[in-house]
């Protein structure tokens, strides 16, 4: 599953648009906006696996939370393509922070030999935060440089591009047992229904 890929395919528009030329008007809001999500949660107690699968989809939704509500890059000039470029980023780096914090915090899944997937994403999203750390920093670094700018940019929507390749619920849908407990998991099915 791949929340929020027409939200990816817009920033990364937006981010082209702001490789072919700078000195363009500004777009009026980010294509993002007011596609947040509202997770309530409610899991038997008795059910541990749909338990972890809960926790494991709401450690997730505070990147799908982040990138539904991410800052608009500005193109009108290279400093302002670089300056809110590097805001999406930082923003991107804390919804990530957020989601690896709470996968870490989960722990191995109450099923034996069911973590391969949860490490497996954790791995991901660890790649992919240094990925965009780096992309903000090299954008800071040549802030005022258009062609700089410009390839600082294509390295930004590199990164966004494999965000929106990620496949978020990795960590359970290999596992027969948790795939089960996710459709018991209000956050998974939160998750999993949010638009695309």
């Amino acid at each position: 599953m791949r929340p929020r890929s027409t939200v990816f395919a817009a920033l990364t528009t937006t981010i082209t648009i702001g490789l072919a030329g700078c000195g363009q008007q500004a777009p009026a809001q980010s294509p993002a906006r007011d596609q947040g999500l509202s997770v309530t949660t409610v899991v038997p107690q008795a059910d541990p696996a749909a338990r972890w699968a809960d926790a494991y989809c709401g450690a997730v939704t505070h990147l799908v939370r982040t990138l539904a509500d991410l800052p608009s890059v500005d193109p009108s000039t290279p400093q302002q393509a670089s300056r809110t470029s590097s805001d999406l980023l930082s923003s991107v780096v804390g919804g990530l922070d957020q989601s690896l914090a709470g996968l870490n915090a989960l722990g191995a899944p109450p099923v034996p030999s069911a973590d391969g997937g949860r490490e497996h994403v954790i791995g991901q999203f660890s790649e992919i935060r240094t990925q965009a750390e780096n992309a903000r920093q090299r954008i800071e670094a040549v802030r005022g440089d258009a062609a700089a700018t410009k390839e600082a940019l294509g390295e930004a929507k590199a990164t966004l591009d494999r965000i929106d390749a990620l496949d978020y619920l990795k960590g359970l849908e290999g596992v027969p047992a948790l795939a089960a407990a996710e459709q018991r998991a209000p956050a998974c099915r939160q998750l999993d229904q949010s638009p695309r």
